[in-house]
């Protein structure tokens, strides 16, 4: 009775816990929140010193009590007391403004496709324990198609390629429901991997992961289209990167061109492909012939990739479309849900639930 007295002067919260970040919408405001999912924690104290955006400066400038912890891997929960830690951080942050004594925000949340009943549980209980008065989850390719203005309930086959942080989320989605789907962990963070093995093993550098990052979102390309190779040579460019020779152990400075990135991205990048190629072989030809003709929809922060929809195209022969800011589509569907309680029915995920997984 309580929790319902203060849900009347808490505010609906649409979360999208990723792995890189964290996004939240506010009913009636938009997206409120968009913050790396990093925690920094004093281990002498057990203090919270910061959270999002301030967390992530301290990776890799911490003293050894202090940790700067992502409490998410792959999407699902691997620390529940941090999880739980930021999730009220969030929830009192989208509360600040105007006095509620205790916040009891209802709460959609997004989460992947290939998570235990287990894991569910520990997003359900890390959000009711931070002050959620009510729960509900949402796969994220269904969020990604409903905030990629799809109409997910039609008797028609469509494709969402999430290319997140941590995991790479391939579906296909009819009336309502995932009728195939694969999950891959190479994403994001797999291409930050990559640079700082392949920087390591050319150039004997040792990158940190900050670093690689940079480049990745600065000068990261996947394809160059052989069209562009023959009207004219490829325009190299260079980028200065610094980090710690492994021979000597000093500082060190080198150059690194973009065809050099690309070398580096394109083994976990053809992975991915290949992962699109095995969904669409298990999936009902109808849906195929509808897929061959809307195209497939990519989202997801590593969808910004220069060239990434150029290459899935060319290799499955099927148009590829970057939905709008691929970066916050999955919470803008799942804000959607927030205003429509009818399509939040048709489409939460029930107690169990087993689509066909490719294997």
């Amino acid at each position: 009775m309580l929790n319902k007295f203060f849900g009347y002067f808490s505010k609906d919260m649409a979360i999208d816990l990723g792995t890189a970040n964290t996004l939240v919408y506010v009913k009636d405001r938009g997206i409120v929140i968009n913050e790396p999912s990093v925690v920094a924690i004093n281990t002498r104290t057990d203090q919270i010193l910061a959270v999002g955006e301030e967390a992530k400066k301290m990776i890799g400038r911490t003293p050894s009590y202090i940790i700067a912890n992502n409490p998410l891997s792959n999407g699902v929960i691997s620390d529940f007391e941090v999880a739980e830690k930021m999730l009220k951080y969030f929830i009192d942050k989208v509360h600040q403004e105007k006095f509620t004594l205790v916040p009891r925000p209802r709460m959609i949340i997004g989460i992947p496709l290939e998570i235990t009943e287990v894991e569910k549980k520990a997003v359900e209980d890390a959000a009711v324990q931070a002050g959620a008065r009510e729960v509900f989850l949402i796969e994220g390719p269904m969020a990604d198609a409903i905030g990629s203005r799809i109409n997910v309930q039609e008797a028609s086959g469509n494709m969402i390629v999430n290319i997140g942080g941590g995991t790479t989320e391939i579906a296909v989605i009819s009336l309502g429901g995932v009728v195939t789907w694969k999950s891959l962990l190479i994403a994001g963070d797999e291409f930050n991997k990559n640079i700082i093995n392949y920087v390591r093993e050319k150039f004997n550098l040792l990158l940190g992961e900050r670093t690689a990052e940079e480049i990745k979102i600065k000068a990261g390309s996947i394809f160059f289209p052989q069209e562009q190779k023959e009207k004219e040579p490829i325009k190299l460019f260079e980028r200065k990167i610094r980090g710690r020779d492994l021979i000597t152990g000093l500082p060190k400075e080198i150059s690194i061109t973009n065809v050099e990135i690309q070398e580096s991205l394109m083994r976990s990048a053809k992975l991915i492909v290949e992962a699109i190629k095995d969904t669409l072989e298990n999936t009902p030809p109808e849906l195929v012939s509808d897929i061959y003709k809307k195209g497939i929809v990519l989202t997801g922060g590593s969808a910004l990739l220069s060239g990434f929809d150029k290459l899935i195209s060319q290799q499955i022969q099927i148009p590829v479309y970057i939905t709008d800011d691929p970066l916050t589509c999955v919470v803008r569907g799942i804000g959607i849900l927030l205003e429509d309680p009818a399509l939040l029915k048709d489409v939460v995920i029930p107690a169990k639930q087993t689509p066909v997984k490719i294997i």
